[in-house]
C-alpha cells in the first residue's frame, strides 16, 4: 500500500473529530467522517477505517478502507498451479524458530487492522525467551522522553502515549510487552518519504548504540518493513537500518495477504490457502514464499485466515488465554450503549480499554473478550455519559 500513512496523524490532529470522546459509536464516525463530503474519498476511507478500528469496529474498519482501496485481483492458471504446491507452516512457530539466529526483527501492520496487533502480541513471550529485550514502536510519542519513561514505570499505555496505540488490541500489545519485561522506545521521525525513512532508521540505530544487552523487535506500518528499492523512498526504514548496523534484519509483512471486507478483494492466494491459522508458505526445499515482487520485499509474508465470528466477535481475539465474559442484561439500562472494559485502575488514568462493545439493542451479542485479571466495566449512553461502572474478575 502506498497512500498517506505518514500524514494521517496530522489530519487527526487538526480535524477536531473525536477529541472529547475518543471511543465513538459507529453512527457518529459515519456521520462525522465517512459522510464528510468536504473531504476526499481516500481521506474518508482512511480516517473512517482508523476510527472504526480504534472504537473496536473491526469489520466496519475493513469496509471503510475498501470503499476506496478495494481491488479485485486475478491469478493466472500457471501461478495458481505453482502456489497450490506450497506447504502452509504455522507462522508463529516459524518466526520463533528463526528468531534464535536473528538480531533484529521488523514486523509491520495495516493501521486499521487490529488482528495484526493480536498476532504480534502472541510472539512476545517467545521472543523474550530468545533474548529480545527492546521493542521499538512507530506510533509512540517521542517528543518528550519522559512519556516513554513514565510508560515503562506505569506499565500500560494511555491516550497520550501515541495515536494508533489508542486502539484496544494495540493497548493490549503494549501492556503485554511491558508485563513480559520489554523496554519500549519510540522512533518516529519528522518529514515524509525519504526523509522520514532516514530519520526513523537513525533513531533506531541511536537507541541501539545505547542499549546493547539484547535483541530488537521493531513494529511499524506497511512498507517501512520492506527491503529493496522503493519507488519514491529509494530505501525504506528497514533497508536503511541494515545499512547503518551492518545487519540484515528479519523482515515480516502482515499486510498483503490479510483479509479484506469482501472475498472478491482478497488476494487470490488467500482464497487458495484456506488456512485456519496464520501461516507462511514453503516449498519442498523449505524455501519460504515471499511474494512476486523481487524489487521491494520482506523475508516472509504471513497469510492470515479469513475471520470467523464466534458469539458475534472475531475469532482471532480468542488467541492464547483470553475468554468470553457475558455482560448481564441488568448492567445495561438503555440502548444504544458503549461498553468499555478497562484493567482495574486504568480508566481513571486515561488508559486504553482492553475491549469495546457497541450494543444497539438487547438482541446484540453481549460478549466481551478478556484475558485473566481484574477489570472495571464502564457503560456509556448515546451522549457518552457514564451510566454504569462495576468491577469484574476474569479467572
Amino acid at each position: 500500500m502506498k497512500f498517506y500513512y505518514s500524514i494521517i496523524v496530522l489530519f487527526f490532529s487538526f480535524s477536531g473529530y473525536g477529541q472529547d470522546n475518543l471511543y465513538q459509536f459507529s453512527g457518529d464516525i459515519k456521520k462525522n467522517i465517512v459522510e464528510d463530503t468536504a473531504k476526499s474519498g481516500s481521506w474518508r476511507s482512511q480516517m473512517g477505517a482508523t476510527y472504526y478500528s480504534i472504537s473496536g469496529q473491526y469489520k466496519k474498519a475493513l469496509e471503510s478502507w475498501d470503499t476506496t482501496f478495494g481491488r479485485t485481483k486475478k491469478l493466472s492458471a500457471d501461478d495458481s498451479l505453482k502456489l497450490t504446491k506450497l506447504i502452509p507452516v504455522n507462522a508463529r512457530d516459524y518466526i520463533l524458530d528463526r528468531a534464535s539466529d536473528e538480531k533484529i526483527i521488523i514486523i509491520n501492520e495495516a493501521h486499521h487492522n487490529a488482528s495484526h496487533r493480536t498476532f504480534s502480541s502472541s510472539l512476545l513471550q517467545g521472543l523474550y525467551d530468545k533474548g529480545y529485550r527492546y521493542l521499538g514502536i512507530e506510533t509512540l510519542d517521542n517528543d518528550d522522553p519522559s512519556h516513554t519513561d513514565s510508560l515503562q514505570i506505569r506499565k500500560f499505555a494511555t491516550a497520550s502515549s501515541g495515536f494508533y496505540s489508542r486502539e484496544p488490541e494495540f493497548g493490549n500489545f503494549i501492556y503485554n510487552a511491558l508485563k513480559i519485561g520489554f523496554k519500549l522506545f519510540p522512533y518516529e521521525a519528522d518529514g515524509n518519504g525519504k526523509e522520514r525513512e532516514i530519520g526513523e532508521a537513525r533513531n533506531i540505530y541511536d537507541f541501539m548504540q545505547k542499549n546493547r544487552e539484547g535483541k530488537y523487535l521493531i513494529y511499524c506500518g506497511y512498507e517501512h518493513a520492506y527491503e529493496g528499492v522503493h519507488r519514491s523512498w529509494e530505501k525504506t526504514m528497514a533497508a536503511r537500518l541494515s545499512d547503518l548496523t551492518g545487519l540484515n534484519p528479519f523482515t515480516i509483512d502482515q499486510t498483503q495477504f490479510s483479509e479484506k471486507s469482501l472475498p472478491k478483494y482478497n488476494e487470490p492466494l488467500l482464497r487458495l490457502v484456506k488456512n485456519t491459522e496464520p501461516v507462511v508458505l514453503t516449498d519442498h526445499n523449505q524455501s519460504v514464499y515471499n511474494g512476486e515482487n523481487k524489487e521491494l520485499f520482506t523475508d516472509i509474508k504471513i497469510i492470515h485466515p479469513v475471520t470467523k465470528y464466534v458469539k458475534g466477535r472475531p475469532d482471532w481475539m480468542l488467541r492464547d488465554s483470553r475468554k468470553f465474559f457475558k455482560l448481564s442484561s441488568s448492567a445495561l439500562s438503555e440502548y444504544p450503549a458503549l461498553v468499555l472494559a478497562y484493567r482495574k485502575g486504568e480508566f481513571e488514568n486515561n488508559g486504553i480499554p482492553a475491549d469495546i462493545l457497541e450494543l444497539t439493542d438487547s438482541k446484540d451479542s453481549r460478549f466481551l473478550i478478556l484475558d485473566k485479571g481484574n477489570y472495571e466495566i464502564v457503560v456509556k449512553d448515546r451522549t457518552y455519559k457514564v451510566i454504569n461502572r462495576f468491577d469484574k474478575t476474569v479467572k
